[in-house]
C-alpha cells in the first residue's frame, strides 16, 4: 500500500479513508469489527469518525461510532496500525457544542475515553465556530498536542476565507495549524471545493480528506429512479437530491468508463478523486465486506486521461445549463 503524506502533519495515510459514520447506525458492532479488521488486512490504515456519530438515530446521543471503534481497538490490539481521526464541535447535548477552549478540553477527554486510546492522530474541528476566536481554539489544540493527546489537527466544513484566516493565525502566533481539510466533494459536488478551497489547499500544503465521496451512494449507480431512492433511508434523505438531469448524465459517463476498465461506477468515481492533485484520501463507507472489497479495488484503478476528461465534461457544473 502506497501511503500518502497528510499535509505537513507527519502522518502517512492510505489513499482512502474508512468513514466511521456507519458504525452503530447501519452496521452493528459485530460487523463493524469485521469491516475494520478487513480494512487493515487489505493494507489500509486510515479511519475517520466523529464524536457526534450517530446522534441522528432515534435513541442515540452521539459517541456510538467512537465507542465501537474503541472496543475494537482494545479487543484487537491494533491501535498502532491505525491513523485515527475524529472530530469535535457538532452539538452533543446541553452546552456541548462549538470550539471554545473549555469545550475542546472536555470533548477530547470524552472521545479518548470512548475510543479507549491515549491519543488521537487527527483531531478535527467539525464545523467553523465564528463565535470563538481562532486564537482560542488553536491555542486549545496546541495544549492537546503538547499533552500528547493529539498528534495533528484538521478542519471540516470551513470556507476558503476562514481556512486561510486560520492558517494565517497559526503562522502568526506560532500555533499548530490545520493540516487537513474535510470538505464535501465528489463528481457531483464539485464547484464549492474547486473554486477556492482546492487552490488554497494546494498553495498552503493542506491535505484533503473529502467526505461523501460516493454522494451518499448515488455514484455507485444504485439510485437511478424515484423508486430506487425510496428503498433506503439514506437514499430518501440524501441521494434523492442528485437524481436530476446532471446527475443522470454523470451516471452515464461512469457506466461508460467503468465498462472500459472492467470496473464498477463507484470505483471509477473514487479513482477520479484519488487522481486529483489536491486530494489525499477520499472518505467512503461500506456496510458489507463485499462493498469494502470494492472500495479496496477502487484504489488500484488508474484512469487514463481520456476517461478523466470524459468524467470532467459530464460532471461540469456548466454542462447542466
Amino acid at each position: 500500500m502506497q501511503l500518502r503524506p497528510l499535509g505537513r502533519s507527519g502522518l502517512d495515510v492510505s489513499p482512502l479513508a474508512f468513514g466511521g459514520n456507519v458504525f452503530g447506525w447501519t452496521v452493528d458492532e459485530t460487523l463493524s469489527f469485521r469491516l475494520l479488521d478487513a480494512w487493515l488486512d487489505a493494507g489500509f490504515n486510515f479511519v475517520d469518525t466523529a464524536d457526534v456519530y450517530s446522534a441522528w438515530v432515534p435513541g442515540h446521543t452521539g459517541g456510538e461510532s467512537e465507542s465501537i471503534i474503541g472496543k475494537w481497538l482494545k479487543q484487537s490490539g491494533k491501535r498502532n496500525r491505525v491513523v485515527l481521526a475524529t472530530k469535535v464541535g457538532k452539538p452533543m447535548g446541553e452546552g456541548k457544542v462549538g470550539l471554545s477552549a473549555k469545550y475542546i478540553r472536555e470533548a477530547v477527554d470524552a472521545s479518548l475515553l470512548r475510543l479507549k486510546t491515549d491519543h488521537i492522530d487527527l483531531y478535527q474541528s467539525h464545523d467553523d465556530d465564528a463565535a470563538t476566536p481562532l486564537e482560542e481554539s488553536l491555542g486549545a489544540f496546541a495544549d492537546l498536542i503538547q499533552a500528547g493527546k493529539v498528534r495533528a489537527i484538521g478542519a471540516s466544513n470551513y470556507t476558503a476565507p476562514r481556512l486561510a484566516e486560520a492558517l494565517d493565525v497559526s503562522e502568526r502566533l506560532g500555533l499548530p495549524r490545520y493540516e487537513s481539510l474535510q470538505p464535501l466533494y465528489n463528481l457531483y459536488d464539485r464547484a464549492v471545493f474547486e473554486d477556492a478551497l482546492e487552490p488554497l489547499c494546494l498553495e498552503r500544503g493542506v491535505g484533503v480528506i473529502n467526505f461523501y465521496a460516493l454522494a451518499a451512494g448515488f455514484l455507485t449507480g444504485k439510485y437511478r429512479t424515484e423508486a430506487d431512492v425510496s428503498k433506503s433511508a439514506r437514499g430518501a434523505s440524501t441521494a434523492k437530491k442528485y437524481l436530476n438531469e446532471r446527475g443522470l448524465r454523470i451516471l452515464v459517463a461512469l457506466d461508460k468508463v467503468a465498462a472500459q476498465h472492467g470496473a464498477k461506477p463507484g470505483q471509477v468515481a473514487i479513482a477520479w478523486q484519488i487522481a486529483r492533485p489536491a486530494i489525499t484520501a477520499p472518505i467512503a463507507s461500506a456496510t458489507s465486506v463485499q462493498q469494502l472489497d470494492e472500495l479496496v479495488a477502487a484504489t488500484l484503478l488508474k484512469l487514463d486521461p481520456a476517461s478523466i476528461a470524459a468524467l470532467d465534461a459530464a460532471s461540469a457544473e456548466s454542462a447542466a445549463a
